[in-house]
């Protein structure tokens, strides 16, 4: 893509030409944003946003994304279907299995909303890495994006996917175009913390790692803005499925162990780990252990490149 402008004219376009009403899943980062934008500038009215909260959302992002929706105009309603994910993912630790069953569900929501709506078409923000890491016949399965590899067999829906052979790097660049706040909103992945809980995602578990998530965001873009380091690319806590002796007082203690993950990147193919300074790490795990002490007692980093790691744990 070479031309933001030419692009963003040419997706409207080509909205514009389906017959019928289509509902988008959104979850308020970039690459759902800048489709929502599009589909709701070709079709108006006849667009409805779907925003769902899994209770696997970042901290106050419902409270967001609501107003994100509202300042871009888009015609749009929040779903909460917290209770659902969560007895969903009942028992479930295999990554796969989580952004499949996530991927479903999403899907049957939107089935529900799109059926109120009496929607033809779903829009998704699909982009090049996920149908590329999702594989193919032809290509090994690096991980299942929810948006792909988890999406149902038989769906009542047609597909619009107007960024599927853009790079993150390039819907940004469309997202500066459109004017969108979200242009650098850091990425967040669909099946949301609970592919950053490792092993099963509980509602306490999950709730562990959105705090720590929190923190480690807060903490990144104080520093960002003081000028003390680059903003990495994207930035974030895991919750590992282990827990480690420590002390808190002159008591033992035996809490969880979060680790930190940091990469610099262009277009999520390759990342590099993020050379974080050292005190900065620090007030991170300081933050961490004394405003978790009673469930986290150890922070790790993790200095991984991809490959042959991935960005997300899981």
């Amino acid at each position: 893509m070479k031309d933001p402008r030419r692009f963003i004219k040419e997706k409207v376009e080509e909205i514009k030409g389906v017959e019928g009403k289509a509902v988008v899943g959104c979850s308020g980062g970039v690459d759902s944003t800048v489709s929502a934008v599009l589909a709701s500038e070709a079709l108006g009215e006849d667009l409805l946003a779907v925003y769902v909260d899994t209770g696997y959302m970042r901290k106050n992002e419902t409270e967001n994304i609501d107003n994100i929706l509202e300042e871009t105009g888009v015609n749009h309603v929040v779903i909460d279907a917290r209770e659902e994910f969560y007895n969903a993912m009942e028992g479930v630790v295999d990554p796969e299995e989580k952004r499949k069953i996530i991927g479903n569900k999403f899907i049957e929501v939107f089935e529900k909303e799109a059926e109120k709506f009496d929607a033809d078409y779903l829009v998704q923000g699909t982009i090049a890495p996920d149908w590329i890491e999702s594989g193919d016949d032809n290509r090994d399965t690096i991980k299942s994006h929810h948006n792909v590899g988890g999406l149902p067999e038989e769906m009542g829906l047609k597909l619009i996917e107007p960024l599927k052979d853009l790079y993150k790097d390039e819907v940004r660049e469309v997202a500066r175009e459109l004017g969108l706040s979200t242009a650098e909103k850091q990425p967040f992945p669909g099946p949301g913390l609970a592919i950053r809980v490792i092993g099963e995602a509980t509602p306490e578990r999950t709730e562990i790692v959105r705090e720590a998530c929190y923190i480690v965001e807060s903490e990144i873009d104080k520093a960002v803005d003081s000028g003390e380091m680059e903003s990495p690319w994207q930035y974030f806590a895991v919750l590992l499925p282990v827990k480690t002796v420590g002390v808190q007082g002159d008591k033992r203690a035996y809490g969880h162990t979060i680790a930190v993950r940091a990469v610099q990147s262009l277009d999520a193919m390759t990342a590099s780990f993020s050379k974080i300074p050292p005190e900065i790490m620090a007030r991170i795990s300081t933050k961490i252990t004394n405003e978790m002490k009673d469930q986290v007692n150890r922070v790790v980093y993790d200095i991984t490149n991809k490959p042959p790691g991935t960005i997300e744990w899981e």
